[in-house]
Order: structure tokens, then sequence, then C-alpha cells
């Protein structure tokens, strides 16, 4: 037998022994003591042990963007192998409501950590900055409010023999979006297109118009009338003529012509003839007043007067007036009137349906 060997047999069980109770403490504080816990999604500890001893402490901490309401922030492992009990609550954080966006708009569901804004610009404005904001674990919102600037344009066409006057002050050869402008053209020449100019969404302007020369020819006279020129030439967009009449003629229309847009005159007027009223016995109503026709001197109403004329009303013997318009020289009588005999009118004028009960 070789007894050299015993004293390493010996150190090796001794060794086996010592290991075997360690096993045994480990496990026996495994038994009694608190494996790590479950905590809320927004709860964390620092401690990274597996195992706690009864009488240890952990100490809980919300996460970044969390805040932490009623309590306790720690809790203990007791005899049993149970933690203690804690009303610890962990709470996002609130980022304060964003500033409005002048000229654009922001979306966003709410305002606590991790929450997101959106923004957006209106038509004709471009956004100057992010286009997002998200807020911060230290309740801060990432960025600022951008900006949304208009679109901007270079100065409006000018059309050649024309100007522009714009709705606001121009600095440089800059113009922006919702700029307006109002063209005029130089005498004697006309605007055909728009009248306004606008700085687009797309960055250009509307439509340039035209300025042209629009001329009419001389005008004509009217019958039995006159007019204020009677010079043979052109004349100029919106150059005139007045026309009147001759003796008791009445002029029809307006007084004047204009040289319109198209080159043409506008409506011209006409005189128109007086009438005379074709009875020889009986009265008649002019102007609010009765008269007897063989009295009306002279024989005579103008163009687009009324004259009245009675008639009788046989079933009711009663009088009413009717009444007729002067057109042309041309004054057509009620067919109801009858003309009174000469004796009638002569020596019963009290008889006529002028003079009887009117109806």
């Amino acid at each position: 037998m070789n007894f050299c060997a015993f004293p390493l047999r010996l150190d090796y069980i001794i060794y086996v022994w010592l290991f075997v109770t360690f096993l045994n403490f480990v496990k026996a504080q495994e038994d009694n003591g608190c494996s790590i816990p479950e905590l809320d999604g927004n709860i964390v500890t620092a401690e990274h042990q597996r195992y706690f001893g009864p009488g240890e402490e952990l100490l809980l901490f919300c996460k970044p963007g969390y805040t932490s309401i009623l309590g306790p922030r720690k809790i203990v492992c007791t005899d049993q192998g149970r933690w203690t009990e804690t009303k610890l609550k962990c709470i996002a954080k609130h980022c304060p409501a964003p500033d409005q966006l002048l000229n654009g708009d922001l979306y966003y569901e709410d305002t606590v950590y991790q929450s997101i804004i959106n923004y957006t610009c209106h038509e004709g404005y471009i956004l100057s900055g992010p286009h997002n904001a998200t807020c911060l674990a230290d309740g801060t919102w990432s960025t600022l409010v951008p900006e949304c600037k208009p679109v901007s344009c270079g100065l409006a066409p000018i059309p050649k023999f024309g100007l522009i006057s714009y709705n606001r002050k121009i600095r440089g050869n800059t113009t922006y979006f919702g700029t307006h402008g109002t063209y005029k053209c130089l005498p004697p020449y006309v605007l055909f297109g728009n009248l306004y100019a606008e700085c687009t969404a797309s960055g250009n302007w509307t439509k340039t118009p035209e300025c042209r020369v629009v001329t009419c020819p001389p005008p004509e006279n009217i019958f039995n009338g006159y007019m204020s020129s009677n010079d043979q030439r052109r004349y100029d967009f919106m150059e005139t003529v007045q026309y009147g009449c001759d003796g008791n003629y009445m002029l029809d229309g307006s007084f004047q012509m204009v040289c319109q847009k198209n080159g043409e005159w506008s409506e011209k007027p006409a005189c128109k003839a007086p009438c005379s009223i074709g009875i020889n016995r009986g009265r008649i109503l002019y102007k609010e007043k009765n008269f007897w026709i063989a009295d009306f001197e002279p024989n005579r109403v103008l163009h687009g007067d009324l004259v009245s004329v009675y008639c009788l009303d046989k079933v009711r013997k009663c009088g009413y007036a009717v009444s007729t318009q002067c057109v042309d020289g041309n004054l057509k009588i009620p067919e109801c009137y009858e003309e009174p005999s000469r004796i009638d009118y002569n020596f019963h004028s009290g008889s006529l349906p002028s003079e009887i009960n009117q109806c």
C-alpha cells in the first residue's frame, strides 16, 4: 500500500465537504430569502443580484420620463421570503401644451412622455424646421415650433404700356404668396385679360393681361336730332358723344354714346315723335287734369306720355278712364271710347261718361 497518497485524498475530502456545506448554506438562504421581484413596467431598481436575505432592502425608481406618486420607494425582504408591499406608481411626465403654428396646423393625441406632434403648413406656405416634435423624459419638447414661410414669387410681369399697384409694400425683387396687384394701362391703351394679379401657391403669378389701343369710328347722327361733335375722326376708348332732339321730339335712350372696349359705340338713342289726340269731342285726363279736347292747345303730347279717355259702362251706367300711351307719334284710342254726337257734346255734356258717376 502506498501511504503517500492518503494526504491528497484527505484534502480532496475536505474540499468536497466545504463545497457541499456552501451549497447547503446558499440553498438555505434561497429558501428563507427573496428573489428579485417582478416590478411594474415603469418601475426599476439599481440592484443586479438575484437573491436577497431577510431584512435586506431594495430601492425602487421610476424609468426616465416617468414620475413617482404614492410610495414607499423601498421594499424589504421578510423572514417568510416575501417582499413588503408598496403603492408606488410611476406615471408619464407631461410636456406643456404646444404653441400654435401660424399659417399651419399641428396634430397630436396627447402631451405625455414620448407623444409626437406632427406639423403641416397651409397651401402657399413651406415648413421651415422639423416636421415633428417628441415629448422628452425631462418634460420638454424635442424642438421648438417650426415656421410656415410663404411661397415666394418674383415681381409681377407688367404688360407693355401698363403698370401695376400692389396691395402691400414691396421690398427688393421678392413678393410672397397672398400678394395682390391691380393692373392699369396707360391711355389710350385698354386692358384685356385679368384686372388683378396674384402670387399663387405654386410660386408663379397669374396670367399677365395685355394693353391694346381701342378706337371707335366717327359717330353717326340721329334723325330729328343733333350731336355734340361732328369731328370725322377715330375716337378713343371711353370718349363720349352727346345727343339731343329737335323741337318736340323726345330722346329715347341714353343722351350719350360711349366708345366701348370692343371698338364699338354703345347703343345710339333715337328721337321719338310727339302724338296728337285723335278725338274731336270729349274730355281727356292728362297729367292728373281734365281737359275738353277743344280747349287742349296745342293738341300734342310727347313720346311716352300717358293720356286717358272716358268710356261708358252701360250695365252699371257709370264712366271710367282708360289710359293710352304716345309711342313715336302713334297714340291709339281705346276701343271702348265712343265719340258723342254734336248735340250731346254741345247740349247734354253732363251725360257724357267723363261727367257722370265714375265706376
